[in-house]
């Protein structure tokens, strides 16, 4: 035992100067979890890929699109199914937006020409989406009288 003491005892360690540690930086965002205020599509959200029948200008539109509207304000859009007369159906998610907390709503619609007007979500929202020559949607959002704008492109 005195053998194992004395292997225990050692010369007094110099005194080191306390390392500096970094100021904590952002947190990442832990896998599956969204920021608070984030536009958050339902997982269980599915694209029906277009039939045969449905033209192209209307099939451009499939898809998952995310992008901000006012430049400051997630959103993304899934359009689900395409009918060749242009109906839609789509899920439309949405960050904090005004006076509107996050939320996601299913909606229907239809392309006339180049544009993906949808009927009211139950929000109370009016969402039209206009495909630009570069591949991209122009998207307006009017809810309570405001207008917002924004720019999506496909996930």
């Amino acid at each position: 035992m005195a053998l194992a003491l004395a292997a225990c005892q050692s010369a007094p360690a110099e005194r080191q100067p306390a390392a500096v540690e970094p100021a904590p930086g952002p947190v990442a965002p832990q896998p599956g979890l969204a920021p608070a205020g984030s536009a958050i599509m339902d997982q269980s959200v599915t694209i029906t890929p277009p039939a045969k029948g449905v033209p192209a200008k209307y099939a451009a539109f499939s898809g998952i699109w995310a992008g901000r509207l006012e430049g400051t304000s997630e959103a993304e859009v899934a359009v689900q199914t395409i009918s060749p007369n242009g109906q839609v159906t789509v899920t439309f998610a949405w960050s904090n937006l005004g006076d509107n907390n996050p939320g996601e709503a299913a909606g229907a619609g239809r392309i006339v020409g180049t544009t993906l007007k949808l009927g009211r979500l139950p929000n109370g929202a009016d969402i039209s989406l206009t495909m630009l020559p570069g591949g991209t949607l122009a998207g307006t959002y009017v809810l309570a009288g405001q207008t917002y704008t924004g720019t999506f492109s496909r996930q």
